[in-house]
């Protein structure tokens, strides 16, 4: 039975310590230093637009906004795009004080147009809205602590950079989030496991921007048409990235966890919806040359390492319950698999400050992400929907997609 402990061992302790060690670490944001002058500039901290785009995001939006106007930055302006909201997201984001910000406005978005993406076109009113020399692109579901806009803008000097992107702490509340989100995220990682440098010309391929939090430069933004160029996109943060860099210009991605949270989605029912969404796109635009073969790789990918051993081990068990011999070697790699694997995703939680107890269902976790990955394959761009909307394929415009009931 030796050869059931080495294909149980040998195999998870390098997938762990690939997960554990493997993936390097985003640098953390530098100190705030507020009124610092930006390099050679021989004056103040460049002005910054604040653009939040929202539809129907009344749960979040007054949350959002008041830590956005306790923001420390000397000069800093909120534009909020109430994207066509029918739960009152427009009347709750006027009613929050402007405090630290030069001002607080609320625009009505105008109607979506043929060929747009709700949250690009939402997007790119703000952007034409701004007076600012960066601009910052969040979305409605986050939240962030007073010094973090010095920093990003510090850490996007510092390194040279015409955008910067942060990943923050993704607060997982709910039983369905803590479930799934920590396989989505993996998987995230294993695909840009050294995101650790900026990325410039020539470096396209591997860049990524986590839509949650973009801050760039006005003049790169309008060079490449800003969101115009990614219009039409899914996951237009990733496009975005891979436009600018394809572009000339450099892109940095830092660790924000300390001062900037985000909670995705409130149900397991959010979950399925939201990555059904951005999966197999994502995936595509990914992948590069090989972005075909994406999705396909990470539904094997769970299957092998995370679903098919507790299967085995369930079957194996089963049989000497009914009285059958069953296949020792088998049960006892299946045991040492999902032994290890329990042990692996028990480090892992911890790292998403989850219960490490959630171990115990990770192949239930697993299964749930490879359907996703499969939901969202089968629908393709051709049945997108999402805050409301239905797109057909190629995108954008209500004409085009018509509008959903009741979702929201």
């Amino acid at each position: 039975m030796s050869w059931a402990v080495a294909a149980g061992v040998v195999p998870w302790v390098l997938l762990g310590a690939f997960l554990l060690f493997g993936i390097r670490e985003l640098r953390i944001l530098p100190p705030a230093s507020p009124g610092e002058a930006p390099s050679g500039s021989g004056e103040g901290e460049p002005p910054v637009t604040v653009v939040v785009p929202a539809r129907n995001e009344a749960r979040n939006i007054e949350r959002c906004l008041t830590s956005l106007t306790l923001q420390e930055y000397p000069d800093f302006e909120v534009i909020v795009v109430d994207d066509g909201s029918s739960d009152g997201t427009g009347d709750l984001a006027r009613g929050v004080p402007r405090g630290n910000a030069r001002r607080l406005e609320v625009i009505e978005g105008a109607p979506l147009p043929d060929g747009w993406f709700g949250k690009p076109w939402a997007c790119r009113q703000g952007a034409m809205a701004a007076s600012g020399r960066l601009l910052l692109f969040t979305d409605a579901d986050t939240h962030h602590a007073p010094p973090l806009l010095c920093r990003a803008v510090g850490a996007m000097r510092e390194d040279g950079a015409q955008a910067l992107s942060l990943m923050g702490f993704q607060e997982l509340g709910g039983f369905g989030e803590r479930l799934v989100q920590p396989h989505i995220f993996t998987l995230l990682a294993l695909r840009y496991r050294d995101a650790s440098r900026p990325l410039g010309p020539g470096e396209s391929r591997d860049a990524i921007a986590n839509g949650q939090y973009i801050l760039v430069d006005r003049e790169a933004y309008e060079s490449i048409g800003g969101h115009a160029a990614v219009k039409g996109e899914v996951v237009e943060d990733l496009r975005l990235a891979q436009v600018l860099t394809g572009a000339g210009h450099t892109l940095t991605l830092r660790n924000g966890e300390d001062d900037f949270s985000t909670r995705m989605y409130r149900s397991l029912r959010e979950v399925i919806d939201g990555w059904t969404k951005n999966m197999a796109v994502g995936a595509l635009q990914a992948g590069g040359r090989w972005g075909r073969w994406a999705l396909p790789g990470i539904v094997g990918y769970l299957a092998a390492f995370w679903v098919a051993p507790p299967l085995v081990l369930v079957f194996e068990a089963g049989l000497r319950m009914a009285g059958e011999p069953g296949s020792a070697p088998l049960l006892l790699w299946a045991g040492l698999t999902v032994g290890g694997s329990t042990l692996i995703w028990g480090a892992t939680l911890v790292r998403f400050s989850v219960f490490p107890g959630y171990a115990l269902l990770y192949p239930l976790g697993a299964g749930l992400a490879a359907w996703i990955a499969l939901r969202s394959r089968w629908r393709g761009r051709r049945r997108i929907e999402w805050k409301g909307r239905r797109y057909g394929e190629g995108g954008g415009g209500a004409d085009a997609a018509g509008n959903v009931a009741g979702e929201g």
